[in-house]
């Protein structure tokens, strides 16, 4: 039995993302880990508290993919560090299905050092 209690499996990544309060601009972040629930994503000197909602941009395969979020944890990783954990509240269909094909592809091939996200 696993000791993984998560409600969506995730894959890591590495990328380069982007997210933004939903009327402000765009700030970079590397996002750690995906799932059809949210994204998990590190961002330097910028501060985000629980409840807020932002706006996420993220690429699998070929596509861009864009979400609303709200943010459901932050941890400091060191003083200018956050780990920030965003829940995902609106995202298009296809966006879903993007990520779901890439959880699959990843099962697959786990071990393989293949990922369907783009590195940093």
């Amino acid at each position: 039995m696993s000791s993984d209690r998560r409600k969506y499996p995730r894959i890591a990544t590495d990328q380069v993302i982007s997210f933004a309060m939903l009327d402000d601009r765009d700030r970079l972040a590397v996002g750690r880990d995906l799932s059809t629930g949210g994204i998990r994503f590190e961002t330097v000197g910028c501060e985000l508290e629980v409840g807020e909602t932002l706006r996420v941009t993220f690429n699998v395969d070929d596509e861009t993919v864009v979400a609303v979020g709200r943010v459901v944890w932050a941890t400091d990783v060191d003083a200018i560090t956050t780990d920030i954990g965003l829940e995902f509240i609106d995202i298009h269909p296809r966006g879903l299905e993007l990520l779901q094909a890439a959880i699959e592809a990843h099962d697959e091939v786990e071990g393989s050092g293949q990922t369907p996200f783009p590195s940093a």
